[in-house]
C-alpha cells in the first residue's frame, strides 16, 4: 500500500538523502518531507520564535492548522519539493530546518522558502538546505527561483546574497523583498 505522497518506486532522483556536517560538526540528515512528517512539522513550527514564524509565513501564526500541515507535508513531487533537516532527539527525530519550492503554472520558475529553527541558526544549515533545493531545481530545468520575504528578515537577505540571488523591494508591498536567482544563465 502506498502513502498518498510517495510513488510506488522511490527513485533516488525524487527521494534523495544526504548526511551533512554543519560548521559545529553536527551530523544532520537531509531528506524529502513526506506525509509521515506531520507531527514533527507541527512541533517545528510551534517551536519557532514568534519572529521566525512571522518571517516564514509573512504573518503571525501560533500553531499550524490541519489544512496548513497537509499543504506542507503532502506534496505532488512534480511541482513541489521540500527537504527536511532531521537530527536524533531522545527516542525520536527532531525537525530542525526545512527548504521547499513550488513551481509556477508554466514550470519554468519556482518560489522557494527556507526556515531553520532558532537554536540551529548560524551553523550553515540554511546554506546546505538551499544548495540542495537549487541543485534539484536546476536538474529539473527550472530557470528561475525566487523568494518573497519580510524586508526586516536580515538572515534571509544575507543568505540570498551569499547564494547569488539579486534582491529588490516588492513594488506591491514595500514591507517585502523579492530575492531572485537565475538558474539557467542562458535565459
Amino acid at each position: 500500500m502506498n502513502t498518498p505522497d510517495l510513488p510506488s518506486t522511490l527513485s533516488p532522483e525524487l527521494f534523495p538523502r544526504w548526511i551533512e556536517v554543519l560548521r559545529d560538526r553536527t551530523r544532520v540528515l537531509i531528506r524529502p518531507i513526506t506525509a509521515a512528517d506531520r507531527d514533527i512539522e507541527r512541533a517545528f513550527i510551534e517551536g519557532l520564535s514568534p519572529q521566525a514564524r512571522r518571517f516564514r509565513f509573512l504573518g503571525q501564526i501560533r500553531s499550524p492548522s490541519e489544512q496548513l500541515l497537509t499543504q506542507l507535508t503532502v506534496l505532488d513531487h512534480t511541482h513541489q519539493v521540500a527537504f527536511a533537516a532531521v537530527v536524533s532527539a531522545g527516542s525520536g527525530k527532531q525537525l530542525i530546518g526545512v527548504s521547499r519550492y513550488s513551481t509556477t503554472a508554466s514550470g519554468d520558475a519556482c518560489e522557494c522558502a527556507v526556515t531553520v529553527a532558532d537554536e540551529w541558526q548560524g551553523r550553515g544549515l540554511g546554506v546546505i538546505l538551499m544548495n540542495h533545493l537549487i541543485a534539484i531545481a536546476r536538474s529539473r530545468g527550472i530557470k528561475q527561483m525566487y523568494s518573497i520575504d519580510d524586508a526586516q528578515n536580515t538572515h534571509m537577505r544575507e543568505l540570498a546574497k551569499h547564494l547569488g540571488f539579486s534582491s529588490r523591494i516588492d513594488a506591491e508591498d514595500h514591507c517585502q523583498v523579492i530575492h531572485e536567482l537565475l538558474l539557467d544563465p542562458s535565459t
